[in-house]
């Protein structure tokens, strides 16, 4: 269920003048590309820690397990813990168990996703007669056989779902030039089976958020949502009338930015990561 909307201030390149109890970060992006991390990126984690202020790292990238995402935070100099990140991985499972439980479940996604849902006590299957939903993932390894048992289990037999994980439609690489992501198997199968996907657990969905907000234990208002893509972070901000900052180290260009309506722009607009804090600290 949609959060209420409040009404936001109008973009701004001016920086956020006073310090939130919570800091909803992405990642890809926004703190980090590859293993080049991204500039302000510690200096803001550790401003955060220093200050005592709640962080959640949160990504719609489901080809790695929350654990591993802290380590990689720790090893490039921002330390966090596992229960400080939040990926499409854990709000997929945790979906799952809370609304569906019980139910044969077939993920397109890669060995991470797999072993969430398997950990979460979800039950797996590649039988078509008994799937009762399809998950749609970021997968590297997606061919036409599972496509066929998507098919099979959606068309042919009539019984399952199709819910994904994330809807972006690409990754970003150091390279630039990016990589298909869930929104290319959401499309094939899509296409092939006429079905719409139904739910999606990563950004800009609610659900996303709700599992951020009961995890930092603070409500929308007390919060900020920093991120580098209009669709996904800054959508889900707006959507709950939350502040939010876009960082143009990312996907969003000031030209991308431009082109967009009003109703699309985040609260801020900044140059690097560690300008969401305010100028004196």
């Amino acid at each position: 269920m949609a959060m209420p909307v409040a009404p936001l201030p109008s973009p701004s390149t001016v920086r956020p003048d006073r310090l939130f109890a919570g800091y909803i970060l992405d990642l890809d992006g926004t703190l980090y590309l590859g293993e080049e991390i991204l500039p302000g990126a510690r200096r803001l984690v550790a401003a955060l820690a220093s200050l005592g202020r709640q962080v959640l790292f949160l990504s719609n990238n489901p080809t790695h397990a929350a654990e591993d995402l802290a380590a990689k935070l720790t090893r490039l100099g921002m330390p966090a813990r596992r229960e400080q990140v939040l990926n499409s991985v854990d709000t997929m499972a945790r979906w799952l168990v809370r609304h569906h439980p019980g139910a044969a479940v077939f993920p397109i996604g890669e060995a991470p996703l797999t072993r969430g849902l398997a950990a979460a006590g979800v039950r797996m299957s590649e039988d078509p007669a008994e799937i009762d939903i399809v998950v749609a993932s970021y997968d590297r390894a997606f061919d036409y056989r599972k496509l066929q048992i998507a098919f099979d289990a959606i068309r042919t037999h009539g019984r399952a779902r199709l819910v994904a994980t994330n809807p972006d439609r690409f990754c970003p690489l150091p390279s630039g030039r990016g990589e298909p992501d869930a929104a290319a198997v959401i499309g094939a199968i899509e296409g092939c089976t006429g079905v719409r996907c139904e739910q999606n657990t990563g950004k800009p969905d609610p659900f996303m958020l709700a599992a951020a907000l009961e995890r930092l234990g603070l409500t929308a208002a007390d919060c900020v949502v920093v991120g580098d893509r209009l669709a996904t972070d800054i959508r889900m901000a707006i959507d709950a009338g939350m502040a939010s900052a876009l960082v143009l180290t990312g996907e969003t260009t000031p030209a991308i930015l431009q082109s967009h309506p009003p109703e699309d722009q985040p609260t801020w607009v900044l140059n690097r990561v560690d300008e969401v804090l305010p100028e004196a600290i």
